[in-house]
């Protein structure tokens, strides 16, 4: 294979909503600047994702100054929302993980609500140095992240998805195939590596910002969702659990943690550092 670079950048305003692809991106701490710091709640105050809702694919939200956000979907007025200021916190169950953020106002809620049908609240990560540790298995002090599933940046290989769409060829579903890399939702996607080099990978750099490689990503329901459409199906995890399965998780993709600060942009070269 040739020099590795950064294909491609994606962050996602709110969690589970439409990714927004970006040619460059500030990297911080907790991940790309603007990448998951809002999120949907359900009366409980758990997260509400395309686990649940996969017609979440469908809604976007773009990135305002101050950090706010213009959420939009087919057939609704666009609303924007700005980000709220400091005060009373709600508490957040991410996967079991009690975090607190910051409601938004109640047309926010209400528009959100009106979407799904299902009462939901929107809530703001206000600051993400404090709020939510990375899991110290897998953690080094001090390490935070957003409302990511866990990790403040996925990378992904545009190798490993050839690769695995040979195989999803191959099965018994071949006519789902091929997959394009949003069903994976990165944050990072790298071109000219072999197919899962990745797996060996602990340390990286993109451009001037290097990464600790924390662990490989295991996958769940939301990759069987067409993000185009909402609608599911039985790739990749049908092929992923006969080729690629770690232990007990699917895996494709690795989560990482910057190491530095920076900038990142489209066409980067990416080195392996250990």
């Amino acid at each position: 294979m040739g020099n590795p670079t950064l294909h491609s950048i994606h962050v996602h305003p709110v969690k589970a909503f439409r990714a927004l692809p970006r040619q460059e991106a500030v990297v911080e701490p907790w991940g790309l600047a603007g990448d998951r710091r809002w999120v949907l709640i359900d009366d409980g105050g758990k997260v509400v994702t395309q686990r649940q809702q996969p017609r979440l694919a469908l809604a976007a939200a773009g990135l305002l100054p101050g950090g706010g956000i213009r959420l939009s979907a087919s057939g609704r007025d666009p609303l924007d929302v700005a980000a709220p200021a400091p005060g009373v916190t709600v508490p957040v169950d991410v996967f079991g993980t009690k975090v607190e953020g910051v409601a938004a106002d109640a047309a926010a809620h209400a528009w959100c609500s009106a979407y799904l049908g299902a009462e939901v609240r929107l809530v703001h990560m206000d600051d993400p140095a404090t709020r939510r540790p990375v899991d110290p298995r897998y953690a080094l002090p001090g390490e935070t992240v957003s409302f990511a599933d866990g990790y403040p940046l996925l990378l992904a290989s545009a190798s490993s998805l050839d690769a695995l769409n040979s195989l999803i060829a191959e099965g018994e579903y071949a006519s789902e195939g091929p997959l394009p890399m949003n069903r994976f939702r990165p944050n990072v996607v790298v071109a000219g590596t072999e197919p899962w080099a990745e797996d060996g990978w602990s340390r990286v750099a993109i451009g001037d910002v290097t990464f600790r490689v924390a662990r490989t990503c295991g996958r769940c329901v939301v990759t069987t969702t067409d993000q185009a459409s909402g609608e599911r199906g039985r790739e990749p995890l049908r092929t992923l659990g006969r080729h690629r399965r770690f232990g007990n998780e699917l895996v494709f993709g690795q989560n990482l943690v910057p190491q530095s600060g920076g900038t990142i942009r489209v066409g980067d070269p990416v080195r392996v550092l250990a």
